[in-house]
């Protein structure tokens, strides 16, 4: 079990990259918090030491991530979709990033998740690899793919890297 002072590093250092990654994927606000509770407590309770910094905000990531998959799951078993939710997700956008942010969203995950990484974390391909669990190569082809179709979705504008 991880030391209060830990716990408490580890939430000022990191909340805002989890609330974001579980934001991103659940698109709502009282299912992202839900998320960001759970992971800070798995987070609490792990036993393993990290090996360093970066080691331990890597593990946030995928856990974050594996958390909003399993709740996801949870989630269209039920089929339960608020109209405010909805409302929710959009009026939380940018106006001048709603349409990239909308497009990249209605990707398939796994394009979604190295094309989030990359973009918005700045995560190399060889550091998505090892949060994802994915070969090099693969991650580079998913960011390629991800970006055609991404282009396809925005009328051929040029993706930035």
């Amino acid at each position: 079990m991880q030391s209060e002072k830990d716990v408490n590093h580890a939430v000022e250092k990191y909340a805002d990259m989890v609330w974001r990654v579980c934001f991103y994927h659940l698109k709502n606000r009282a299912d992202t918090e839900d998320v960001f509770q759970n992971v800070f407590l798995k987070y609490m309770l792990n036993e393993k030491p990290f090996q360093n910094e970066e080691h331990e905000k890597s593990w946030l990531l995928r856990v974050s991530i594996n958390a909003c998959k399993d709740y996801l799951k949870n989630f269209f078993r039920r089929n339960v979709v608020s109209i405010d939710t909805l409302r929710e997700i959009r009026a939380e956008l940018p106006e001048e990033h709603r349409e990239v942010l909308e497009a990249l969203l209605a990707l398939p995950v796994k394009y979604k998740d190295v094309l989030y990484l990359h973009y918005y974390e700045g995560y190399t391909a060889a550091e998505i690899g090892k949060i994802l669990g994915k070969k090099d190569n693969t991650v580079y082809s998913l960011l390629s793919r991800g970006r055609e179709l991404l282009k396809k979705r925005l009328g051929g504008a040029e993706i930035g890297e």
